[in-house]
């Protein structure tokens, strides 16, 4: 019998971060792939969530400890966080560009290559810029662009971003890959016409159907709830604006923040909202990924706020919509290229609404608010609509499909480039 195929997916990120990474892995695990992630551990709470997260998944894990107590990490991390601050000053300044500036990319390249595999499959920005390398290697290399790295962030953390580099290197592998991925339409055909490549295929960032949702969940709360969540509470994801038009409400309801928030920035969106309305306002600590999905099921809207700039935000599609609709809640979704496409395909889960505009949607809010059976409506639409199309089990056979291609494929050659 033969042995399994060896499939490498490296990422730098820790895997309660990357929801995206863990789907993969798992999908290719029970397919009988033999599958190693390899990452980067940076923070000693985030690997405890990484350890809980890996029980009963059919893949193993490898990483660069830098969280462990030992003194040999500590120091390693010291030396690697300096090497990176320094990378960014001279970028910020000089406009001198190296991969240290994303991270422990040296690290993270010699670690790869210690691995062997049949094909590896390369997620967030470092591995990207490693998969270069892997490819002149002569590795059979995928890449799944979750996020156009070269083309995210604010502005002023893009100057102390290598995007000259970045850039270069989803040219190269976009064009060299086994096989691109994306998470939708709108940023496949982006990346196709900005790069002159093969359109990746899409795979959308959807989420295993889960066993309870808002409709199974008896009401906690007397008026309405909205809740938006993300790793962290941070300028730049049209809270402030979502805030301006929510405090001109008329109908009473609450939001809630789920995430890391810095004490500034809680002070900063409070001071947005009239005194009477900062009560409403309630800020939750962040849950385990498995504790999530149940977790929005105690809401009743889910608000999906991205802005059109930077044009990553514009043509992705964030997690949040696909887990509202999981959780079976009505969606409040801004009207970017790629949120659009889903709200398009399920008018009835909620609003599409203006990301620049607050006025009117203080009116769209009353009217939702207001109106408990129309409410219900769109919360059973939107679990409607995770159960038909948007939850893993549509996404996962074409992940397979492409990979099992990919397998089959020659390995380019030092002469191809």
């Amino acid at each position: 019998m033969s042995q399994p195929a060896k499939i490498l997916i490296l990422t730098a990120s820790h895997l309660c971060r990357n929801p995206r990474v863990v789907k993969e892995a798992a999908t290719l695990g029970a397919a009988r792939y033999d599958v190693t992630v390899m990452s980067v551990s940076m923070q000693e709470r985030f690997e405890k969530m990484d350890l809980d997260l890996m029980q009963g998944l059919p893949f193993q894990r490898k990483v660069i400890d830098y969280s462990a107590p030992s003194a040999r990490a500590r120091a390693a991390s010291f030396i690697q966080r300096s090497a990176t601050w320094t990378a960014r000053v001279l970028c910020r300044t000089l406009k001198f560009e190296t991969a240290q500036s994303l991270g422990p990319a040296r690290a993270l390249l010699r670690f790869a290559r210690s691995h062997p595999a049949d094909l590896t499959i390369v997620h967030t920005e470092i591995p990207i810029w490693i998969a270069q390398y892997l490819i002149r290697d002569g590795r059979r290399v995928a890449v799944d662009v979750e996020d156009w790295y070269s083309q995210d962030l604010l502005f002023a953390d893009r100057r102390s971003r290598p995007l000259r580099l970045l850039r270069e290197a989803e040219r190269f592998v976009l064009h060299h890959a086994a096989y691109a991925s994306a998470t939708s339409e709108n940023m496949a055909a982006a990346l196709a016409e900005a790069y002159g490549c093969p359109r990746p295929l899409v795979l959308r960032n959807t989420f295993p159907l889960q066993s309870r949702s808002r409709l199974d969940n008896p009401v906690r709360h007397e008026i309405p709830t909205f809740i938006w969540f993300s790793q962290t509470v941070g300028p730049g994801r049209g809270l402030e604006l979502f805030l301006s038009a929510w405090a001109k409400t008329r109908v009473r309801s609450e939001v809630y923040l789920l995430g890391d928030v810095r004490p500034d920035y809680r002070q900063r969106l409070l001071s947005r909202l009239p005194a009477a309305r900062r009560a409403a306002l309630k800020f939750i600590s962040p849950v385990p990924p498995d504790d999530l999905p149940f977790k929005l099921a105690e809401f009743d809207i889910g608000l999906a706020l991205e802005p059109h700039w930077p044009l990553n935000r514009d043509v992705t599609i964030s997690n949040k919509i696909f887990q509202y609709l999981n959780a079976g809640l009505a969606v409040i979704s801004t009207d970017t290229a790629g949120q659009s496409e889903v709200m398009h395909a399920v008018p009835d889960c909620g609003l599409l609404v203006q990301a620049h505009e607050s006025t009117r949607l203080a009116g769209q809010l009353d009217a939702l608010l207001g109106n408990p059976e129309r409410l219900r409506a769109c919360q059973i639409a939107a679990r409607a609509a995770a159960v038909a199309q948007f939850n893993w089990a549509h996404a996962a056979p074409r992940l397979l499909a492409a990979v099992d291609t990919a397998l089959q494929s020659p390995v380019r050659t030092q002469h191809n480039f």
